[in-house]
C-alpha cells in the first residue's frame, strides 16, 4: 500500500553497498524504511535519507516489516540549526527523546510538539528555554508530571516557598526541611513552561540566572523519575557546559 507520512528521520543504517535503513518518527510512531538505492551518488533517495531530514515520505508501507521508500520531499530544512553544532545537537536530543517518549506512549502531541520546538529554535529562540519546554510538557506523558497545583508533601495550596526536583512538586512552608530554595521568579516561570503553547511564543526574555536554574531543575527531575539516560543528553550538556 502507497502511503504518504510526515517525519523526520532519526537515525540511518546504511544496508549492503548501496542502500541504507531509515528509522522515521512520525506522529504514530516510529517507522523502519529500506530506502533503496539512497547511498548511490547519482540516487534521487540520496539527499532526503540523512538524519534529522523532516520531511514527507511516500513509502509501500508493511505494517510489521520494512517499508520501502518510493520517493520524498523536504518540509523544512531548518537551515539555521544545521549550520550550527551546537543547535543540531538540540535537534537530536529533542528527536531522540521524542522518540523514547513515544515508545511508553504513542500520543501524537508528543511529535507536534516536537516539530513546533524545532521551528522556534530554527527561528531563533533560546535553545536551552524551548528543550526546557518541551520536557516538562512531556513528563505527563510519561505519567511523572511535575505538581504545580499543591504542596506535594501536604497538598496545601498555601504558603509555597520552593520546588523540589525529588518530592517532585512545590514545597510549602510547613513541610519544608532543607529543600532548595528556588526564587519566586523560577517558581512562576517553571509553571509558565508547562502552560504556554509552544506555537505562541514569539518572544523570550528571561534572565540568565533563572534559565540556568531551571535548567538544572529539569535535569535532576529526569534523573529521579524518568529512567531515561540518553548518549545525545550526555553530548549536548558537553556541548553546553
Amino acid at each position: 500500500m502507497l502511503k504518504k507520512v510526515e517525519g523526520i528521520i532519526i537515525s540511518e543504517t546504511n544496508f549492503g553497498e548501496t542502500s541504507k535503513i531509515i528509522n522515521l518518527l512520525t506522529d504514530d510512531g516510529i517507522i523502519g524504511i529500506m530506502a533503496k538505492g539512497a547511498k548511490s551518488i547519482k540516487s534521487p533517495l540520496r539527499s532526503y535519507t540523512l538524519s534529522l531530514t523532516y520531511g514527507e515520505f511516500n513509502i509501500y508501507y508493511h505494517e510489521d516489516k520494512l517499508s520501502t521508500l518510493k520517493s520524498a520531499d523536504v518540509i523544512n530544512e531548518f537551515k539555521n540549526i544545521k549550520k550550527d553544532i551546537t543547535l543540531i545537537s538540540y535537534m537530536t536530543y529533542l528527536c531522540d527523546l521524542a522518540s523514547q517518549v513515544m515508545k511508553q506512549n504513542q500520543n501524537k502531541d508528543i511529535y507536534n510538539l516536537l516539530i513546533s520546538s524545532l521551528k522556534k529554535i530554527d527561528n531563533g529562540l533560546n535553545p536551552m528555554i524551548i528543550t526546557n519546554i518541551y520536557e516538562i510538557k512531556l513528563l505527563d506523558y510519561l505519567g511523572v508530571g511535575i505538581n504545580f497545583s499543591e504542596c506535594a508533601k501536604c497538598g496545601s495550596m498555601k504558603n509555597i516557598i520552593t520546588i523540589d526536583p525529588d518530592a517532585g512538586g512545590y514545597i510549602c512552608q510547613n513541610c519544608y526541611t532543607d529543600e532548595v530554595i528556588y526564587e519566586e521568579k523560577v517558581l512562576k516561570m517553571l509553571k509558565m513552561y508547562y502552560l504556554v503553547e509552544i506555537d505562541s511564543i514569539s518572544d523570550l526574555k528571561i534572565s540568565d540566572s533563572v534559565i540556568y536554574a531551571i535548567n538544572n531543575f529539569i535535569n535532576i527531575y529526569y534523573d529521579s523519575y524518568t529512567g531515561l539516560y540518553l548518549k545525545s543528553k550526555k553530548f549536548l550538556e558537553e556541548m553546553t557546559s
